[in-house]
């Protein structure tokens, strides 16, 4: 999370820096360059944007215990709007769907429990499943605040944006894979499903921050509201580092 804000600070500052008055110097004469007649005809209004990142869990107590590479892959068609008065600043606003994975050591996920709280079941002293995971995923629409030096020559240029989504969940599921005995021993290479979001808050809402060059950029994603819904377990707040392939 500390990544997060980091991350989210430093578009801050480059927003202010670079927006300040561009001008072109020859001895003690300055030009100053008039933005609103930039012709942004070679610029592409619409993008596909794919990221890819590392999840975690803020506020996840001990108890639950996760392992390995959790993971999300996020797929957007964006619409670019650049500002009349100066393109260097736009807005950019889509739709797609987003997907996460979280893997679990020695632990089932009750998504179909039948109780009043989402129970993570530590089973190390019985059988459990070799492989598990719990995966989310979410219809949203992202929206940002998007700033690039350079709009002429946009493909080659620094590109910041800072925004929030929002996002509907359509699916919750874990998946168990290979059950074996306390002791390690393969039991059944079984496959087990269970489908439920009772447990889940369905919407989401998420601060986003991305700075890159070119159609590469690395990104910053923390959710705003919690996870979970009121007392069905701890106030937990997913957040994602990543890197992603845009037009921006």
């Amino acid at each position: 999370m500390k990544k997060l804000f980091l991350l989210v600070s430093v578009t801050g500052c480059a927003l202010i820096s670079f927006s300040q008055t561009d001008s072109l110097s020859t001895k003690s004469v300055t030009v100053k360059k008039d933005w609103s007649k930039v012709s942004m005809g070679n610029r592409a209004n619409d993008h596909l944007m794919v990221q890819i990142g590392y999840d975690k869990w803020a506020g996840k107590p001990d108890s639950i215990r996760t392992k390995g590479f959790a993971h999300s892959i996020n797929v957007y068609f964006m619409l670019d709007f650049p500002f009349k008065t100066d393109p260097r600043f736009s807005v950019g606003l889509g739709a797609g769907v987003s997907g996460s994975s979280t893997y679990f050591d020695k632990t089932i996920v009750d998504v179909a429990g039948t109780g009043t709280k989402l129970n993570f079941r530590h089973v190390a002293d019985t059988n459990y499943f070799k492989k598990f995971k719990l995966s989310n995923v979410y219809a949203e629409v992202p929206l940002e605040l998007r700033f690039t030096p350079d709009p002429e020559h946009n493909g080659k240029s620094l590109k910041f944006a800072i925004g929030a989504k929002i996002g509907t969940m359509i699916n919750a599921h874990t998946k168990g894979k290979t059950l074996v005995s306390k002791s390690g021993g393969s039991i059944n290479a079984y496959i087990r499903k269970e489908n439920s979001k009772r447990f889940f808050n369905t919407t989401r809402l998420a601060g986003t921050a991305r700075i890159g060059y070119g159609v590469f950029s690395f990104f910053g994603v923390y959710q705003i509201n919690a996870f979970l819904k009121d007392g069905a377990g701890a106030n937990i707040h997913p957040y994602t580092i990543g890197f992603g392939i845009s037009g921006l």
